[in-house]
């Protein structure tokens, strides 16, 4: 890892402020150079699982094993709960597996992302990381299992008692109470090998359709409320994921500037705030990604490097 310490140390103090222990690491996909705290710390997914679900089931389409026009059948007695998409339906219904893609990584639609994961199974996604080299993401159990945990099963009134039970019964190592929070047990990844699969949509090892559409799907994200107003402008694009459940926030992506320079980042993070809505957390991991990013372009070593500071 190379770089400006004091620049670590200032996105360190930020979070720290905000009540959030993180894993952040952004990395110069031009040249390798990057910037982290923590970045090879294992955190719960998510909704970032759906990064590396999607990916795999791109890969089977890409190979013949299914269909992106393949049509799936959904039940809303069957639906997986949550706020987006076939999870609001009330109707059965039809989708095609690339329709499903969508729903899953641009409105982050958990019925979508479980149709999905009963194709392709979540042992098959985690092979399929390993094949490509990503070690350190492993895919165990589909987005209904988070709604298995006795969090899920209190009401609003007692929701506060859910976060309490997120934030403090978390064991060393990772372990936690709640067999979703832990790393051994739950869909697990770091900061690093999130930005080498990202690093790895970006290159050539993949077919140029898979990279492509992967990367079509980051950039129609619709949940831009996290990194993306540190980040984007008229001259930089966001592509990206995020992941929330009880104290969790994550998001990881690629930045891609006009004058060619690409930095992939990810973000995980669990708060120490008993409170679902915290604005204030969430600005603090959209500047400590950028204070990192502009610490990277301001001292990289490209002709057509630009002032750190993003355009407004």
């Amino acid at each position: 890892m190379i770089g400006s310490r004091a620049s670590e140390r200032e996105a360190a103090a930020l979070l720290r402020e905000a009540g959030l222990t993180a894993s952040v690491l952004v990395r110069d996909l031009r040249d390798g150079r990057e910037l982290g705290i923590d970045a090879d710390r294992a955190f719960p997914l998510a909704s970032v699982v759906k990064l590396p679900l999607a990916l795999a089931v791109l890969l089977d389409a890409d190979a013949g094993i299914l269909a992106l026009d393949e049509r799936i059948a959904l039940d809303p007695a069957s639906r997986t709960p949550g706020p987006t998409g076939y999870c609001r339906f009330r109707h059965p219904t039809e989708a095609a597996v690339e329709d499903l893609l969508y729903q899953a990584m641009c409105v982050s639609d958990d019925t979508a992302a479980d149709a999905l994961f009963a194709r392709c199974p979540p042992e098959r996604v985690t092979a399929r990381m390993r094949e490509l080299g990503i070690a350190d993401v492993t895919v165990r159990h589909a987005i209904s299992e988070l709604h298995a945990t006795l969090a899920s099963r209190l009401t609003p009134d007692e929701q506060p008692q859910a976060l309490a039970l997120a934030i403090r019964a978390s064991t060393s190592g990772g372990g936690h109470l709640v067999p979703q929070l832990d790393v051994t047990n739950a869909n697990a990844g770091t900061a690093r090998a999130l930005v080498d699969l990202l690093e790895l949509i970006w290159g050539d090892r993949l077919s140029p359709t898979v990279a492509a559409e992967l990367r079509g799907l980051l950039a129609e994200n619709l949940l831009r409320h996290r990194l993306a107003p540190d980040l984007e402008s008229d001259d930089a694009r966001w592509h990206s994921k995020t992941g929330t459940f009880l104290h969790l926030r994550h998001e990881v992506g690629v930045l891609e500037h006009a004058d060619g320079g690409r930095f992939a980042i990810a973000v995980l993070s669990e708060s120490s705030v008993p409170a679902y809505r915290q604005p204030g957390a969430e600005q603090a991991l959209g500047a400590a990604a950028r204070v990192l990013h502009d610490e990277l372009r301001a001292t990289a070593p490209h002709p057509a490097r630009r002032p750190a500071t993003l355009a407004r």
